[in-house]
């Protein structure tokens, strides 16, 4: 009987945004960038970000080597990073960490919800928290630049 969780750890909704990071290809272009690792799975992530005067986020791109839930928790974030503000991305990702731990609600992000199925699941929590952590790091890394 232990089909019946995995089932609905891979929904065909988190397993569909997988086809989605094809959408966010990492350029060359883009100035600020971060490769992490999940010591916990493997899972493995280059990302490139770019702002836009306003300092928004105005590109994103990534490259993903990770299980379904990495694939998908990357493009949740992909899919609404643009025009976000990066100190929402950083919130975003700390409240991430929390809920993960225990500690606190599902981020007020578009479509994570998707991702509550790995809640109970500490194997998979590295991977999901991956796009994310890769995001501050690059963000990071801007604001030492600039």
């Amino acid at each position: 009987m232990t089909a019946r969780p995995a089932a609905k750890l891979y929904s065909p909704a988190l397993l569909g945004l997988a086809t989605e990071l094809a959408q966010f290809p990492l350029e060359d272009t883009l100035p600020l960038r971060a490769e992490a690792r999940s010591r916990s799975c493997g899972s493995v992530i280059a990302l490139g970000l770019a702002l836009a005067e306003d300092g928004h986020v105005g590109q994103i791109g990534m490259t993903v080597s990770a299980c379904a839930i990495g694939q998908a928790s990357a493009a949740l974030l992909a899919r609404s990073a643009i025009g976000a503000e990066p100190a929402r991305i950083t919130a975003t990702t700390a409240t991430l960490t929390a809920w993960l731990a225990g500690e606190g609600d599902l981020p007020n992000w578009p479509g994570l919800d998707v991702l509550s199925p790995a809640l109970p699941h500490p194997g998979r929590h590295g991977a999901l928290l991956l796009p994310w952590k890769a995001a501050c790091e690059a963000l990071s890394s801007g604001a030492e630049q600039g």
